[in-house]
Formats: structure tokens, sequence, C-alpha cells
């Protein structure tokens, strides 16, 4: 039997993925380092079965899975991201190759809406700015750190997946929140299912004291919230992005923020990442940030870890994976998959 070669740079997130990897009998795992000779990272790449790239943050030129890398790794069959996000994996150039993609969506869900979440209560209760008014030394002015509760106000959630579903479990359940939703890939019934009401973005936006943002980043969403979305939100509303950075315009934010039209935000995500220390975002009060680390807890990177390997797993044993991105690649890459291995994966169910 061929054993299927699968390639990772650096490391997963837990060690977990190389312990259950490295028991698969089917599966031949290689670990490369940027620091590599270039030519046996490309010998190595040119051989891979599989390719598990890392995130944004980590990954650097040229190992995002795009048109070059693909003409480069003529063997490949799947590439899979670190975590919910896919945008260092270019879908188009996968699908025309007859290369699947999957992603981590759900593996850290919990870490994601409880960050949301937590940004959410740091910026009503003002912890940032009565932190640093105590660390300056005088007396601070309590009435002046005065916050607001959360409880019995409307979340509006854009992007309703795994992690939006727990946030609104969590805002429905914790605080009594109305929770609005707006997603055009579900029905008003699989809305609800999912613990919110199905709106228009504008009436999300109008109705809304948080605006939460859980989509992916492609091109439907690129700088999806611009000036015109954030004069719709009402001045007493925060805007709290933890999905990635260049689904906010970030020049219209802080426009936004700079003349009082929305209340504040809370950011985990940065188009480019980390952001200068000189980024106009960083100068406000009322805008707490984090360097893209909400799915970062230790549950959640061993989850993350783990729900690649299995997947990995299933992929070289010609499964249909959880968590397919282009279903409309597997046709061509099922006529591959059994060139390279002497057997068809398994019809995908219609």
């Amino acid at each position: 039997m061929t054993r299927a070669n699968l390639v990772y740079f650096e490391n997963f997130t837990n060690p977990v993925a190389e312990r259950m990897l490295g028991g698969a009998e089917h599966i031949a795992l290689q670990r490369l380092r940027f620091a590599d000779d270039r030519a046996a990272l490309d010998a190595a790449i040119a051989a891979a079965h599989g390719y598990h790239a890392l995130p944004r943050v980590e990954i650097v030129e040229p190992w995002f899975c795009d048109a070059a890398l693909l003409k480069r790794a003529p063997a490949l069959l799947a590439a899979c991201s670190t975590g919910a996000g896919f945008d260092v994996i270019d879908v188009e150039a996968c699908t025309e190759a007859g290369v699947i993609v999957c992603h981590q969506s759900g593996t850290n869900k919990e870490a994601v809406a409880e960050h949301a979440l937590g940004m959410m209560l740091a910026l009503t209760k003002k912890f940032a700015q009565a932190d640093k008014a105590l660390r300056r030394g005088a007396a601070p002015d309590r009435f002046a750190l005065t916050g607001r509760d959360i409880r019995g106000k409307t979340l509006g959630i854009v992007g309703i997946g795994e992690i939006g579903t727990r946030l609104a479990e969590l805002c429905n359940g914790l605080f009594g929140m109305t929770v609005l939703a707006c997603d055009p890939y579900l029905t008003a019934e699989q809305v609800a299912a999912r613990g919110a009401r199905k709106v228009a973005l504008e009436e999300l936006l109008e109705r809304s004291d948080f605006v939460s943002v859980h989509t992916p980043r492609n091109a439907e969403t690129m700088n999806m919230f611009g000036a015109a979305q954030f004069a719709r939100m009402k001045p007493t509303a925060w805007f709290i992005q933890t999905a990635r950075g260049g689904i906010h315009d970030e020049a219209a934010l802080a426009d936004a923020l700079a003349a009082g039209r929305i209340a504040g935000a809370g950011l985990d995500v940065f188009l480019k990442e980390p952001p200068p220390a000189d980024h106009p975002l960083l100068a406000f009060e009322n805008v707490i940030v984090s360097p893209h680390n909400a799915g970062i807890t230790e549950e959640a990177l061993h989850d993350m870890a783990a729900g690649a390997a299995e997947q990995w797993i299933a992929i070289f044993r010609g499964q249909v994976p959880p968590r397919l991105v282009n279903p409309e690649a597997w046709p061509r890459y099922a006529a591959r998959f059994r060139e390279a291995f002497g057997f068809a994966p398994n019809e995908f169910p219609q």
C-alpha cells in the first residue's frame, strides 16, 4: 500500500496531532522548517499528497497554498488549515487543480465565543480605562467610569456558524439577550435553531447594541464593514471583531470612533498583524485589542490539533472528511486519489 505523504511546517498547535498521525500506518508524516534548505523543502512539497498550512500570522512566503505552490506540488491532493479560517489557501486554485480544502471550524468555537463575550464585558464595564486610571496613581473618579449592563441588550451576529451559534447560546442563557443574526446561507428556521432571529444586515446594524463578526474572509466579506455600515449602528453600540482582518475597513472604523458614531470596539484581528504601534485604532481608550489570540487557549489548541489529525486520517483512508470547503472539487480529486493510491475514495454524498 502506498503511504500518503503529509507535510507541515514547524509544529501543529498541540503535540497530540503528531502522536495521532505518527501512529497512522497509512501516513508518512514529515515536519518541515522554514530555515531548512530550499531545495529540500521544494522536494518535500513536490512529493506531498497533503499539506497542513499554518495560520496567516505564522506562515511565510512562499508557502501559502496558492496557485504558485500548487504548480510546485503536482502530487498534492488535499490542503487543510490550522483553524477555522482558511484564507491562507487559495480555494479556487485548489478546486481547479482537483485538490480538496478543509478547515477546523468548530474546534476552537468555545475559545473564540468566550473571547468575544469577554470583549463585550470589558468594553461595557470599562475594565481597560479603570485599570489604567488606578495604575496612574491618582484616585480615579468612579462615576466617570460608569459602565453598562449587557443583560437584556440586543446582540447582532454576522455569520452564525459554529462560533456565532455558541456566542448566541452564551448570551441567550447568561444574559437574556435578544439575538439577531445575518447569514445569507441559512434559512430563518436554521437561524432560529441556532438561537437567533434572521434579519438583513441593515436591520441588524440599526437594532443591535453589540455587532459581533464571525464570517470567513473572502471576496464576499472583504471590507464588508465600512463607513456606511458604521453609520447605521447606534451611537451606543459596540463593534466586536474576532474573525479576520480586512472584513472591516480600519480607517472607516477609526473615523466612526473619532466622530462618536459608535461607542467603541473590541478587535482581535487587523489587516496587518501585528498592527504597528502607531496604528490609529490603538489610540482610542474605548477600543480594546488582542493579538489574534481569541482562538488560542490550551483546550482549543488541543482540539484543533486533534481535529486536524482525525481529518487527515479520514482523508487518506478515502473517507469524505469533515469540514470540507470545496465539495465541487470531489470528482476530479477522486480520480487523482485513485491514481495515487490504487483505490477510489468514498463517493461524495448527494
